[in-house]
């Protein structure tokens, strides 16, 4: 069984997908896929599809959607297929356990991309932490579980993931700015900055992409944009590191021009951004 999760759900038996349309089963699903090969306690499940205040049926009426979802999986195996549905969803000791087989998971893969990307990164290899992470992105194709309604159970787990996939983001970035693309990412970053207002190293890779662009002017008032909109929301001023970057573009210092640095070197990047 494959499943794809960052995105639109999409979850497949031999190619067949065994998504249902009726909401509440998608949830079940989703919530099974994105634990799968684990047992997904039955409070849990309930939880997810009623909050903390579940009907009295709804034992019954989790085991409706069970139900439901065998049925699908059931159409799906192919003949001669020695498993039955009940063998791919199976009933645990309270809980359910969706069995992929050893199938492909897009959030595994992503996983373990950005694992070797971070490691990369450590090793002092820009280029092949760049292309890991830009990889383990790629396998994104919109807001994780875009077309799934989320109850307290995914919610968290949707917001974990998008939480991860902006770290990737933020250390692919880096590993670019690293290597010397500057004027390639003013067009992601004044994207990301829009999208994440108060989002600090976003921004300041921002301000360090366009004053190494020549644009000192619009570095800094990305930085005054941001004092704003972190006054505003927040009731806070940006981070030390953040005001020590914004006095250096004023300065025009000389640390924040790219020095190229060859696998196992120092910082290219100046300390405000490093990590």
């Amino acid at each position: 069984m494959d499943i794809a999760v960052l995105g639109a759900l999409d979850v497949r038996e031999h190619g067949t997908p065994v998504v249902p349309t009726a909401p509440k089963a998608r949830q079940v699903l989703a919530l099974l896929a994105l634990q799968a090969n684990r047992v997904v306690p039955v409070a849990s499940l309930s939880e997810e599809l009623w909050g903390r205040t579940p009907p009295r049926s709804a034992r019954t009426t989790l085991q409706t959607y069970v139900l439901q979802l065998r049925e699908l999986i059931e159409a799906a195996l192919p003949q001669g297929d020695p498993r039955t549905a009940k063998d791919v969803l199976t009933t645990a000791p309270g809980g359910y356990l969706l069995n992929t087989a050893g199938g492909r998971s897009d959030v595994r893969e992503f996983e373990h991309r950005t694992a070797r990307g971070y490691r990369a990164m450590e090793a002092g290899d820009h280029p092949g932490a760049a292309r890991e992470l830009r990889g383990a992105l790629a396998l994104w194709t919109g807001a994780a579980l875009g077309d799934v309604q989320t109850g307290p159970q995914l919610e968290m787990h949707r917001r974990r993931l998008e939480e991860i996939r902006l770290c990737a983001l933020d250390r692919r970035i880096e590993a670019d700015l690293r290597l010397g693309r500057h004027r390639e990412l003013l067009a992601e970053l004044t994207v990301l900055v829009l999208r994440h207002r108060t989002h600090e190293t976003l921004h300041g890779q921002f301000m360090l992409a366009l004053h190494r662009s020549g644009r000192r002017g619009e570095a800094l008032e990305v930085y005054r944009r941001l004092r704003g909109a972190l006054e505003r929301e927040l009731g806070m001023e940006p981070s030390a590191a953040l005001r020590r970057l914004q006095r250096s573009i004023l300065a025009s210092a000389p640390e924040l021009a790219l020095r190229q640095a060859p696998a196992g070197a120092g910082p290219a990047l100046p300390a405000q951004l490093s990590r």
